[in-house]
C-alpha cells in the first residue's frame, strides 16, 4: 500500500463514516523474545526458562482509528499445545469473525488495511468480502511492511513485557498477553501513539 492508497482509504472511510481498522497477526511460543531488564553491572542478566513445549499463542489484533472518536483495540488469541487435530493458528473463519466482531463493537463501516499473507487471500474471506461490500472495504499492505502498520507497535508493547516471562506453561503465557492487551484497551493514546510511530495520521473531522 502505497501513500496514495492510504489517502483513498482515508477518503473512503470519511465518506462512509468508516472506521480504519488496522490488522495484524503476532505469536509467542514458550521460548521468550528478547527484550532489555535490569543486572549488575559486569554481568549479563539470565532469564530462565521454567517450562518446555511445543506450544505457541496466536493473537490477531486489530488498531481501530475515526476521527472524532476514542481508538480502539481489538483482538482474538488461538493456543495450540501440540495436540492431535488441533489448529495450529487462525483458520480465515476465526479472521472473517472477528472482523464481524469488530463492526459489532465499532458500531460501523470499516476500511480494513492488512498484508497480503495466504490466509488473507483464501477463497473463503475474499467471498466474504464481496458478500458485504456495503460495510467493508479492504486494502492491502505489502507482506512485509511492519513500519505502516500501527498494531505492529502493539505487539512491540505486549512483547517487553514477555521477554522478562520465565512461564511455567503455555496458559501463563496466554494470561499475559491478555493482560497486557487489556491494559492498552484502556489507553487510547497509546493506540494513538503506535499510529504516530508508524508516521500515519488520520485527518481529524471536518
Amino acid at each position: 500500500m502505497e501513500e496514495g492508497d492510504l489517502a483513498a482509504g482515508k477518503s473512503t472511510a470519511a465518506e462512509r463514516g468508516a472506521w480504519i481498522v488496522f490488522e495484524d497477526e503476532a505469536g509467542q511460543s514458550m521460548t521468550p523474545p528478547r527484550a532489555r531488564t535490569w543486572g549488575r553491572i559486569g554481568q549479563t542478566p539470565v532469564v530462565r526458562v521454567r517450562g518446555r513445549g511445543s506450544g505457541r499463542v496466536s493473537i490477531a489484533g486489530m488498531a481501530c482509528y475515526k476521527p472524532g472518536r476514542r481508538s480502539r483495540l481489538i483482538y482474538g488469541i488461538c493456543e495450540y499445545r501440540g495436540r492431535k487435530d488441533e489448529p495450529k493458528g487462525f483458520g480465515w473463519r476465526d479472521f472473517r469473525d472477528l472482523i464481524v466482531r469488530a463492526r459489532i463493537q465499532l458500531g460501523g463501516p470499516i476500511v480494513l488495511v492488512w498484508d497480503n499473507v495466504r490466509l488473507h487471500l483464501t477463497a473463503g474471506i475474499r467471498e466474504f468480502i464481496d458478500a458485504n461490500a456495503e460495510w467493508l472495504t479492504v486494502l492491502q499492505l505489502p507482506t512485509y511492511a511492519p513500519d505502516l502498520n500501527p498494531q505492529e507497535g502493539i505487539w512491540a508493547l505486549v512483547k517487553r513485557d514477555l521477554g522478562n516471562l520465565a512461564a511455567a506453561d503455555l496458559g501463563q503465557i496466554t494470561s499475559t498477553v491478555k493482560r497486557r492487551l487489556k491494559q492498552i484497551q484502556y489507553r487510547p493514546d497509546v493506540v494513538d501513539g503506535c499510529l504516530v510511530g508508524a508516521g500515519l495520521s488520520i485527518d481529524p473531522a471536518p
